[in-house]
Parts: structure tokens; sequence; C-alpha cells
């Protein structure tokens, strides 16, 4: 299918000027600036999990109210209905706008210079202040103050502490001294700093700096407007926002502003019909919606976007794991790791099935405090995007559930990370196991296998396909057998007719191994393994075995249910 004179999907593409002027296309979203302006705090914090759109949002803020903005970026969008908020706001302030995205330090040094650049820039981004005849020269040496380098190989900005601290303050008071207006205040995924420094060891430097940095910035500057945040969490207000009481929080269970974060079902299929892609509907929706904020159900728009780019080239293409793979999930992994408690294994068993669990959540919280519980890890899988809400909470207490499949993927892939970590700890269990293989002891395998799956966290799905159940089973089989690092073990190698389930070759000893598994009930598990033997049989994948030169074939058919496992054994 053609898609020559479609509007480009906005891959990476943050900045709404960029999407707006280069032919990007744009789920119109401006209705947020109406809603904003007719209920705005002067703080305003919007916490959502990453890849929901905020920072677009923030540079649409941006376009909007920024001084000599591009009225025409908005022309045909909701906002422009609004013909006297448009008048007495679009255009008419000076903004102040930065990312602390990039504020990612291994140490506190480089954090801090990192902290510095991005309100430098910002800072040079008014060059205007250097001569403005409206600034006495204290003041201009205060902007010099920002915006000054010291070079030694490269050009890095050098602040004082004092300086760096009240810089947004600063940077706010010239400007409205020059123009005579209040400033708005944009700040992007303002904890960053606090998780990486919560992560590399010098979490409590970080928090002074930006206790001190938002304190002078949001609550004693005379020069503000109003202000915007975005972040992932929503961080305990004793941690940076102390004393800070003009705070408006907007988090993912409040129903204000709930449908500006992520795409709707209408907002995706008129997308999907704009490039005649309705088929993969269902598709998209199982794989990326299910996040369920304040009262709307919204996909997750990077999932979206991404999809489908790659539908526009290959409709038949599968869907992929794109947002997880932005992150290293480290949470479900720590999360996970929890599983000593019989409690939590259950709970996580119940929610890969498709089943609510009902948590209390706190939604405030330090960076310190994120793993301290396994309560607390709830409460960030919740804020995070890993679990959504489903009905009405009771309080802070949430019914909530895996939002969908690429989600539920992760927790699976985690599981048999952790799966394969624990067993191989009992290094002489598990080369008893392979070597059972080896022998052609059935019997110690099904009885060792049976022990594995109970010792591991159950996937028992009720709303996915019978060849996915199979999958974790064979993701279980092969990690074990993969401890024995001179064997050659392949998994869904081409052979014969098809793909074969598990591979083995015994090089010194000439000897193949192929395994099929299933997915059986409680009542057939030996008919199951009777079909698996027979699909090794007829698709031939004990070819490629012989070709290598394996003289002795043995063949296994292995089917699972829950917990338990039957093997049956043929020998060629």
């Amino acid at each position: 299918m053609g898609y020559e004179g479609k509007k480009k999907l906005p891959i990476g593409v943050e900045d709404f000027e960029d999407i707006r002027m280069e032919g990007f296309y744009y789920i119109d979203k401006t209705s947020m600036i109406t809603d904003l302006l007719r209920n705005w705090g002067k703080v305003n914090l919007f916490t959502r999990p990453r890849r929901f759109g905020k920072s677009l949002n923030m540079s649409m803020l941006k376009s909007f109210f920024e001084l000599d903005g591009k009225p025409e970026l908005f022309e045909g969008l909701k906002i422009s209905e609004e013909r006297e908020l448009c008048e007495r706001y679009m255009g008419q302030f000076p903004v102040i706008s930065i990312s602390l995205k990039g504020v990612n330090g291994s140490d506190y040094d480089t954090a801090r210079a990192m902290m510095c650049s991005v309100i430098g820039k910002e800072a040079l981004r008014m060059r205007e202040l250097e001569d403005s005849e409206r600034l006495s020269e204290k003041e201009k040496l205060m902007y010099d103050q920002l915006t000054a380098v010291s070079v030694s190989g490269q050009q890095v900005f050098d602040m004082s502490d004092a300086v760096l601290m009240g810089s947004l303050q600063t940077l706010s008071a010239l400007l409205e001294r020059h123009y005579g207006k209040k400033v708005i205040l944009l700040i992007d995924e303002y904890d960053v700093p606090l998780a990486k420094a919560h992560d590399n060891g010098y979490y409590d430097q970080m928090v002074m700096l930006i206790r001190n940095l938002f304190g002078q910035a949001l609550k004693t500057n005379d020069s503000l407007q109003f202000a915007v945040m975005t972040g992932c969490l929503r961080v305990s207000r004793e941690s940076i926002f102390t004393g800070l009481n003009n705070l408006k929080i907007m988090t993912i269970t409040d129903a204000r502003f709930d449908e500006y974060f992520g795409f709707t079902d209408d907002e995706v299929q008129k997308m999907l019909e704009y490039y005649g892609l309705q088929e993969s509907h269902e598709t998209i929706r199982q794989w990326y919606d299910g996040y369920h904020f304040g009262s709307v159900d919204v996909y997750c728009p990077w999932d979206v976007i991404c999809y489908l780019d790659v539908l526009r080239e290959n409709p038949n293409a599968q869907p992929e794991s794109y947002w997880s793979n932005t992150s290293g999930n480290d949470i479900v992994r720590r999360f996970i790791e929890q599983t000593g408690s019989g409690t939590v294994r259950r709970e996580i068993e119940q929610l890969v099935a498709g089943n609510e669990v009902v948590k209390e959540i706190r939604q405030e919280l330090t960076y310190r405090e994120l793993y301290d519980s396994v309560e607390n890890i709830w409460s960030v899988l919740f804020m995070t995007g890993y679990l959504t809400s489903r009905g009405v909470p009771d309080g802070d207490r949430i019914r909530m559930v895996i939002p969908n499949l690429e989600i539920r993927n992760i927790f699976v892939r985690q599981i048999l990370e952790w799966f394969q970590r624990t067993a191989r700890k009992d290094g002489e269990v598990l080369d008893a196991f392979c070597e059972a293989f080896r022998k052609g002891d059935a019997s110690a395998i099904e009885k060792q296998f049976t022990e594995y799956l109970r010792r591991t966290i159950s996937i028992r799905d009720t709303f996915i396909r019978k060849g996915r159940k199979e999958n974790f089973y064979h993701g279980i089989l092969l990690g074990l057998l993969a401890y024995k690092t001179n064997w050659g073990v392949w998994s869904n190698k081409e052979s014969g007719d098809g793909y074969s389930d598990i591979l083995v070759e015994i090089d010194d000893e000439e000897l193949g191994i192929a395994i099929e598994v299933k997915y059986g009930e409680q009542d057939n598990l030996e008919e199951e393994c009777d079909k698996a033997l027979q699909q090794i049989e007829d698709k031939k994948y004990t070819e490629v075995l012989r070709e290598d030169g394996m003289e002795k074939i043995l063949r296994y058919g292995i089917a699972c249910y829950k917990k338990r496992c039957r093997v049956k054994l043929i020998q060629e």
C-alpha cells in the first residue's frame, strides 16, 4: 500500500514546532492549554510513566505562551477555537523551559555540571538581556554569572553553588524586569536527577541542590506567573518541596487532565484509518492499550507510533515491546526477587494470569524509600506504568492489573531470568537434571522438572492462546539445559519441515536430543506427550542432528500443565 502524501510519524520527535512545521502526524492535545488556564495553580505537577507524551506537551505549552511565538502552529487545533484565551495568553509571556532528563551523571560533580549546562544554555537563549536598557549593570552581571563558561579543553558553564541554586529565580526576575511581564516556568522530567543520584550514591547532595533550586524558583519567586512540571514519580513533599504550599499535583489517579497523556481508543482508530491500517486495531489494543489514567483508558503513544511505522512498510509485522526496550525494567526484576514470600509469589501469578490484585498505594515516596519494602515496590510499579488500575479506587486501595501483553511479556521474561539465576545456585542438582536428558532417564527428568516448576512462578494464563503458554515452559527448559556450556543447545532451529522447540548436540558422544514442549490440561498430559513425539517425527526435526553426525538420537515429548509435567522418550 502506498503512503505518498501521508504525514510522517513523529518517532522520537518531541518538539511541537517541528511536528507542526515539518508535516508530522499530530494528535491534538491542545485542549490541555484550555484546562490549564481555567484551572491552573501556581505550581502544577503532572506525573505520568515515561513515553506518554510529557515532553511534547511541555513543548506545546512553550510554543503557545512564549513571546513572539508562531500563532500559525495552532491553526486548526482545538485551542484556536478559544479566541478569548488565545488573545489573552498566546505569545504573551517570557518562558523558561528546561528538561532535566539529561542530568544523569555517575557522580555528583558530573550531575551538577550537567545541571549548570541545562540552565546556562536556557539563559543563553535570552541574549536580549545582555544589552537590555532596562537592566542595571549589576543585573547584567547577574546574567553573566548564569552564562559564564570556563575553557579547559571544552566549554562548560561555571556557576557557584549560590548562583546555581538561585539561577531559575534570578533568570525569572531579569526577564520580568526586561519585559515587564511575569514568567512561565516549565520543568520537564524534574525527578530524573534524583533517580540517577539514588542509583549512583549521591542522593543527599542532589536532594539539597534540587530543594534549594526549586524552593527559590517556585516558592519565593515574585516574578513567577505559574509553573508546570512533569515527572514519573510524585516525590515526597518533605524531600524537595518543603514549604511549597502552592503545589497542585495531577497523578495517574486524577481525573483532571487524564486524556492529555497517552492516546485514547478513538484517537488510535482515527490514526489507523488515516494510514489504512484498521485491521491492526485489535492487535494494537491487546498489546499497547489498557492504561487507566483518571477516568479514561489510554494507549502508550510511543508503542503505537513505533508499531504503525513498521506496519506502513510491512502490514504483516508482529508487535514488539517498544516501550519496554527503552528501559532496563529494573523495578520488575526487584519485585520478582521478593518472591521468597509465598504471598507475593501467588500475587504475581494472579497478575500474569490476567487477574486483579488489591493493594494500598503510596503515591508520595522518596527515592530512598522506593525499594525499602515490597509494599513500596507495588506503589512504584503502579506509578511507573507496569501496573494499572481497574474500577474505582477505595481510598488508597486500588485494584491493579497488568495493562497489556507488552507489559505481561516483561513480567514473564523477568520471571524466567529470575528462575534461571536461582536454579544455577544449585549446580549439583542442575547438572543431574541435564545428565538425565543425556542418559535417557525420562522418569528423573519428569520428577526434577516438576520440582523446578513448583519452585518458580506459575504462568496460569486465562487470556492468551495455547502456543504462548508453551513458550514459558520452553523458556524454562532452555535456560536449564544451557547450564551445560559444552553442549550445543538451540531453540527454534530450522530442521526438517519446521522449527523444533529445542535441539541438543553432545559432540564427544555423537548424541543428539530433540525436545518438543506442549501445554496440556490436567487429564491429557499423556496425550500431549504423544502429540509432541509425533510432531518430531512428522516434521523430521532430527534430520539436522543426523546431518551433524549425531549417531544416537533421543526424542522427548514434554507436556506441562501449571506446575505439573509428563515426559515421554523415544530412542532412535
